[in-house]
């Protein structure tokens, strides 16, 4: 079988681009590296692309210069962890509740990683983690 090599863009839609766009510049302090009427790209760490759409915008085929974009929507609360260093997590404690989002839970899991739960504009279910989570992370 082929090998894969990662997961590289990660999807979750909003009801309001240029709300979820001030929270994941702002508060999640990722960089644009693509925006336009439909959608938004955040560079993540380098090793990933997360990308906003408008819920319900992308239900018809997108053409472009180089080929079509299949349709694609999601509803309800989404979920999406990003990794960050063990010795960031009292930062990125700290950097909450200063930017006054809540955190909705705390795991620490049986390889020894943790991983702290809060919620972004639309509801979605965003998590930091610490290495120890998974095998291999």
């Amino acid at each position: 079988m082929p090998a894969l090599d990662g997961v590289l863009e990660t999807v979750l839609y909003v009801e309001d681009l240029v709300r979820a766009d001030a929270f994941y510049r702002g508060a999640m302090g990722l960089r644009c590296i693509h925006e336009d009427f439909r959608m938004r790209a955040y560079d993540v760490a380098g090793r990933g692309v997360l990308l906003l759409f408008p819920r319900g915008s992308s239900l018809e085929p997108i053409e472009t210069p180089g080929g079509t974009i299949p349709p694609h929507d999601g509803s309800g609360p989404q979920h999406v962890a990003f990794a960050i260093a063990a010795d960031a997590l009292p930062d990125w404690e700290r950097h909450l509740a200063q930017t006054g989002i809540a955190v909705e839970g705390r795991t620490r899991w049986p390889r020894g990683g943790q991983s702290l739960y809060f919620r972004d504009p639309d509801g979605h279910l965003l998590e930091i983690a610490t290495p120890g989570l998974w095998r291999g992370y």
